[in-house]
């Protein structure tokens, strides 16, 4: 194998698929990228045997060919190399190595056998349909807050992404939790999404796919099964396996009857938040809101390292309510707000609260009370 490729393509390509591979590889082929040149482009293939990314660029290939390098050190020799240089990957099987080439830099890499390394089995896709990058972007950015870091509960470790109804319509919805803290997004359901499985995306694949959605103008191509999911766009495939279990009944816990209403400009509270919580105790991180006709009142008070209160002009109308919240999750739902006003409704200081951008139903929020 032998080709010449520029710089940048091959950095964009190589960054994409190494950020896949796990650090701490315990088989010596799973932090390795499998090189496959063929016609006039290349290919990056790399896995962790449950997230596999396939990353094409254009390339001159003198000599076609596969072979496996490790995907880290190659992207760091890359990453090193001048801006707009012409770097040339050759391959010498009798050696087993991979030279790579660029004005007067000469790098040499030890290779494994292609034959060794793992390809994701393909499997038939349910459903099949495109979504625009904008849209997933933000089904996952909104959501995915609220992915729970316990492995016990591992089916809680993903983003559940499914088919519903709102507003007598179908939705393409995603909802994470973690038991604190819920995060409810929909969007307009993609045609050829109706018979979508409902599949769980686990919390890595969320995060590699984000670098596929950078692009405001790409067209995802979206396929499903009942357990893999893959993402596509003409240069990178990311497929992955689906948490295997069963997304809690999260509609139980979304409070419909919560009257009382309080608006607020979501910066103006966040920066609030932050500032009162700074005296909290590390542990509890407790902020007490207490409101009263038009006006809330943020106080801390921990009794080790001392207490704050601040007061914001708010619009409320409801009786008087006092109620907790730990102040690391008040502060990532109100980040999710963009454009209106947060509006919270509460029912008591024991239930839980909902969230929501002004009147905006497609993006949804619960976060539960603390003791305070």
């Amino acid at each position: 194998m032998k080709i010449s490729i520029e710089r940048g393509a091959l950095l964009k390509a190589l960054g994409q698929a190494q950020s896949v591979v796990e650090r701490r590889a315990t088989i010596p082929i799973l932090s390795n990228v499998l090189i496959d040149a063929e016609g006039d482009q290349v290919s990056f293939r790399t896995t962790d045997l449950d997230i596999e990314v396939v990353d094409r660029a254009p390339a001159m290939v003198e000599r076609p060919g596969a072979t496996t390098v490790s995907a880290v050190m190659l992207h760091e020799i890359v990453r090193k190399l001048p801006d707009g240089a012409l770097v040339t990957l050759a391959e010498d099987s009798a050696s087993g190595r991979l030279t790579i080439a660029a004005g007067r830099s000469t790098f040499s890499l030890a290779t494994l056998p292609k034959e060794d390394f793992p390809v994701m089995a393909s499997s038939e896709y349910a459903s099949n349909f495109s979504a625009k990058a904008p849209v997933l972007r933000r089904l996952f950015d909104k959501a995915k807050f609220a992915i729970s870091t316990e492995e016990t509960r591992y089916y809680l470790n993903g983003v559940y992404m499914h088919v519903s109804t709102a507003d007598g319509g179908q939705v393409l919805r995603c909802v994470a939790t973690d038991g604190h803290r819920l995060a409810r997004i929909d969007a307009d359901l993609p045609e050829g999404a109706t018979g979508m499985p409902g599949v769980i995306v686990p919390r890595k694949t969320v995060g590699e796919l984000r670098k596929l959605l950078d692009d405001d103008d790409a067209i995802i191509a979206v396929s499903v099964s009942e357990t893999k999911i893959r993402f596509a766009t003409p240069a990178i495939t990311l497929t992955s396996k689906v948490i295997d279990g069963t997304f809690p009944d999260y509609t139980r816990v979304i409070p419909t009857g919560n009257t009382k209403r309080l608006e607020v400009d979501a910066t103006e509270f966040a920066k609030a938040v932050d500032r009162v919580a700074t005296v909290s105790s590390e542990r509890s991180r407790a902020v007490k809101l207490a409101l009263d006709e038009d006006r809330l009142v943020l106080s801390v008070n921990a009794p080790d390292s001392g207490a704050a209160e601040e007061e914001l002009a708010v619009a409320y109308g409801d009786e008087p309510l006092e109620i907790g919240f730990n102040a690391k999750y008040l502060l990532e739902i109100a980040s999710q707000v963009d454009r209106e006003n947060a509006v919270f409704l509460f029912n008591s200081s024991g239930d839980p609260t909902l969230m929501r951008e002004g009147n905006d139903t497609s993006a949804v929020y619960v976060v539960m009370p603390m003791r305070v």
